[in-house]
């Protein structure tokens, strides 16, 4: 974090304040908001106790729709091409209250609204990307019986000239507890309180949202009627269905909670012709939605049933960060047919007249599909899910359409067995032929990425003769008989992989994603459109064919798809004309090096079907580099073990020379020693092994480490209690002797002041520490939820890593008790040895002036490899690593001065006030 991102977390800081302050300010007033505007829809209650049982109003997080409140919201503008998409976020905050009518429950709850514009984050203004937000705070109460919700209170937003606006809302919502497909659509409205010709008013927002609920009756996903669902109509049995896939893990859940899937929707060759009842939503067809998307609402592990969502429309993002449009989604229930191995659904289309949504309800009801896995991948089916969409209506009866095919768009496989997944290759003979052997002799001491490694993951530069702004990707699907997990691969190839390596060549197979910008035209059909939905649209090619390990050439055919308007009969749906070519570099050269190849049509150049050759390049992640990167793993570790060792020297050290000079003993802040104590004992609490047992860390670079790890994580155990134990005894010594002396009453009201200034001066750092936390993830919600539209993902701290790393910042000044302990009491002893506070400030202060040796000197490769300077343990960033420092070497040469000078020399003149305390001597017996 930059000195830029810090000053733009200050300023938003600052401007939650003032909301704050305004908000509560204006308190009184808004208590009469309820008795007008909510009184005869929830009569108020009086709340009488906290409930803490699982209250039904789940958060509502994505799948909302909204309609309304132009005023307020920044609208497209072609000065922003890139727009997020419309997003809602509905969450009660604070406690939950019963109150004295039964049923009646009280609660606040916070509403932001998310901008559709993308700011860039270059701009000038630190809170140019959240202007578009509008936040809430409302607070009310819901009614069991009648379910109806109604809440009154604040919020703020900015105009469209960049104007603070005040808003005054009210909240009102129809919220069944127990509820079934029909009744489990939420509906209302939020409306201004301000008269229309105030700048602070705005039109009335409709709102529709199906939320997670606790009390749901499923109406068509029962056990009686879910599994006669797909037999009327859906796909015939798959001879290679995946089996099993339910008896482990979670079952159902762990399969398609996980979602938003999406789905290429493959109409018959009427529709293609624009012939026949094709589109699912009605209409004509030359309409038709591309691809189908689901997003799943709930799920029963015990009974393999869900709720979900299914989205229609022509872009591939799918579910991704959208707001669902009721005239193009559909709600369904989904129950697991374990015999037949498929998930059957039943879905209703939501009706809502035009122009209104209050009216809004869920029916006909006459959508099925079935979902299929199958067992067996090829060059030309690599979907891994497959299924079907039709309707239960006869034809010419209304709501009629014909069966529509479909298979996933995306490559991910979540919660599902792969052990049984095979990948059958068909092009080899044609391969020998394009791909012969390479002649060229190997050269000595060269090694090339091993088959299963994260190395055969190519993110690629593409160009043409005419277009350079392209790129894509290239990720294996299988590697000889083998699934290609990415994240969980080894570098090592099994014996499986190893048997089927021969003369050095092994079969593999490959996913490609080509990304061409709007209006790019390569020929032969491989293009994309002038405008569409998507940022970037991809092109999919599947791939085939043989890597040479010795060599580091990988030659492949590919398969893509081919539009209706590119097919030159009905039973030419693909391009398989494709050679993919890529020459990896030594994994082991410590020389820069890329990662080269061609794409090319093998078809002649008067073929409609023939594209220009396309060249790739990419960085190749060397071994080397992972090597440096290993090699700076272990050395942190040591590192680690090296200053906890050291810190517990230091204060051995002390002891000695407490002991040395027991006079010095009481001079020594309680505070102090406390905060160091506490900092040594947490860890031990706490679970090492999340430190040091990174399963990500041995994963990724295929070396079996969890013996080191175990090792060194004893050791590190081993030596933070015995620098426990020692800061106890000195302690024990410090609060003994100062106890002994009659004389030292003094030193406690001193360390008892030190305590009082500290205590409050932590307390308000933590208090920002958590205004910051729910700042950032507030706005970060908004930004971080479209971040795949943009292609950056954004990762959001917890609360506890906030703390953590607070708690750091507390440790790094361990010696600010100490500094106000001599203050107050003016003390000149030499408490403390020049061993410890120099010697523990230079170990707390090490970790700041490697990090930032390490952005210097290391790329992190790896996300969670830092051992030594934990960036989850302390405040780390070019700014903290400059700021830390040198605050910690203030704080030692304030104790050196007042060990040499008096304790307040370190203040202005006019407020050194020296009070000489008379040492009274002490007759020893004996």
């Amino acid at each position: 974090m930059g000195f830029s991102s810090s000053f733009s977390i200050i300023s938003k800081t600052c401007l939650f304040l003032l909301i704050l302050f305004a908000s509560s300010a204006s308190s009184s007033p808004s208590k009469d908001l309820y008795d007008d505007h909510c009184n005869s829809m929830v009569p108020k209650a009086t709340p009488t106790k906290i409930d803490f049982t699982d209250f039904p109003l789940t958060p509502f997080d994505g799948n909302i729709y909204y309609k309304g409140g132009d005023k307020i919201f920044k609208q497209e503008s072609t000065e922003h091409p890139y727009q997020y998409p419309k997003a809602l976020t509905i969450k009660p905050t604070g406690n939950v209250y019963q109150t004295d009518v039964s049923g009646v429950f009280k609660f606040e709850a916070s509403l932001i609204f998310r901008s559709t514009v993308f700011y860039s984050s270059s701009s000038n203004d630190p809170n140019s990307k959240n202007k578009g937000n509008v936040a809430f705070k409302l607070h009310g109460f819901w009614s069991d019986s009648s379910g109806k919700l109604c809440m009154v209170g604040t919020g703020s937003g900015y105009s469209e000239e960049g104007k603070l606006l005040n808003l005054e809302a009210v909240l009102k919502l129809n919220y069944v507890k127990k509820s079934n497909i029909y009744t489990s659509l939420v509906d209302g409205t939020l409306e201004s309180l301000k008269l229309e010709n105030d700048e602070n008013y705005f039109d009335p927002i409709s709102i529709l949202t199906f939320p997670s609920m606790k009390s749901y009756y499923y109406t068509f996903a029962s056990e009686k009627s879910g599994h006669s669902v797909c037999a009327s109509g859906g796909l015939d049995v798959l001879k290679d269905s995946l089996r099993g896939l339910t008896t482990s893990g979670d079952g159902v859940c762990s399969m398609f909670f996980r979602w938003p899937q999406t789905f290429q929707l493959d109409y018959a060759d009427e529709c293609k012709n624009s012939k026949g009842n094709c589109n699912p939503l009605g209409g004509i067809a030359e309409s038709v939605p591309q691809y189908m998307s689901t997003q799943v609402i709930q799920c029963s592990e015990d009974k393999q049933r869900l709720r979900v969502l299914l989205y229609f429309s022509n872009g591939s993002y799918g579910a991704y960060d959208r707001l669902f449009d009721p005239n193009t989604t559909l709600v369904g229930e989904g129950l697991w047919d374990g015999e037949k191995n498929q998930l059957c659904v039943v879905a209703c289309r939501i009706l809502a007249p035009e122009g209104s949504l209050g009216n809004a309800s869920v029916g006909n009801c006459y959508y099925r599909l079935s979902f299929r896995f199958p067992a067996k991948l090829s060059i030309r089916e690599t979907s891994f899910i497959q299924g079907q969409i039709w309707s239960n209506k006869k034809v010419g009866d209304s709501g009629y359409f014909d069966k529509i095919k479909y298979r996933s768009h995306d490559r991910s496989f979540y919660g599902v067995e792969t052990s049984e997944l095979k990948y059958e290759y068909t092009e080899m003979e044609r391969i020998k032929k394009l791909c012969p052997p390479n002649k060229e002799v190997k050269k000595k001491g060269s090694s090339y990425p091993e088959p299963l490694s994260y190395q055969m993951s190519v993110s690629m530069s593409i160009e043409s003769s005419k277009v350079k702004n392209m790129w894509g990707n290239a990720v294996p699907l299988f590697v000889g008989n083998n699934f290609y997990e990415q994240g969980s691969h080894s570098v090592i190839a099994n014996l499986e992989t190893s048997a089927a390596i021969q003369n050095g060549r092994l079969k593999i197979s490959y996913k490609i994603r080509l990304s061409l910008p709007l209006g790019t035209d390569l020929g032969g059909g491989l293009s994309a459109p002038s405008s569409s939905s998507e940022i970037y649209p991809e092109s999919l090619i599947s791939a085939e064919g043989i890597y040479d390990i010795e060599t580091g050439d990988l030659c492949m055919v590919g398969c893509r798809e081919l539009n209706s308007s590119m097919q030159i009969s009905s039973n030419q749906t693909m391009d398989c004309e494709i050679v993919f070519k890529l020459k990896f570099p030594p994994s082991n050269s410590r020389r820069a090096s890329d990662i080269t190849g061609t794409m090319q049509s093998s078809r002649r150049k008067s073929d409609p079907l023939y594209f220009e050759e396309l060249k790739i390049s990419s960085n190749a992640y060397r071994m080397y580099e992972s090597q440096r990167s290993i090699w700076r793993m272990d050395m942190e570790i040591a590192m680690v073990l090296i200053s906890n060792t050291l810190a517990f020297v230091f204060v051995a050290l002390q002891i000695f020379y407490a002991r040395k000079n027991r006079e010095s003993l009481p001079y020594i802040s309680l505070v102090m020693l406390m905060f160091l104590a506490l900092g040594h004992l947490i860890p031990l609490v706490l679970n090492f092994e999340a430190l040091f047992m990174k399963h990500g860390y041995h994963r990724r670079f295929g070396f079996e480490r969890e013996g080191w790890l175990q090792l060194n994580e004893v050791i590190l155990r081993v030596v933070t209690m015995i620098a426990l134990f020692l800061l106890l005894r000195l302690l024990q010594l410090t609060w003994t002797a100062r106890s002994t002396d009659p004389n030292q009453k003094g030193l406690w009201g001193a360390d008892k002041k030190a305590f009082y200034v500290c205590l409050p001066l932590y307390l308000a750092g933590g208090v920002i520490v958590l205004m910051v936390h729910s700042i950032r993830n507030h706005y970060g919600t908004a930004e971080g939820s479209s971040s795949r539209v943009i292609g950056y993902h954004h990762a959001q701290h917890s609360l506890w890593d906030d703390l953590k790393s607070y708690a750091g910042l507390v440790l790094d000044g361990f010696l600010l008790p100490q500094i106000l302990l001599n203050m107050f009491f003016n003390s000149k002893e030499a408490a403390l040895s020049r061993f410890f506070y120099m010697g523990t400030t230079a170990v707390r202060l090490l970790p700041h002036c490697y990090d930032l040796y390490r952005a210097y000197k290391y790329v992190n490769w790896y996300d969670g490899s830092y051992y030594f300077a934990d960036h989850g343990a302390d405040y780390y960033s070019t700014a903290w690593d400059i700021i830390i420092p040198c605050g910690g070497l203030v704080f030692a040469i304030f104790i050196f001065l007042q060990q040499k000078f008096g304790g307040r020399c370190v203040l202005p003149r006019k407020f050194r006030e020296y009070q000489e305390y008379e040492k009274v001597p002490v007759v020893s017996e004996g």
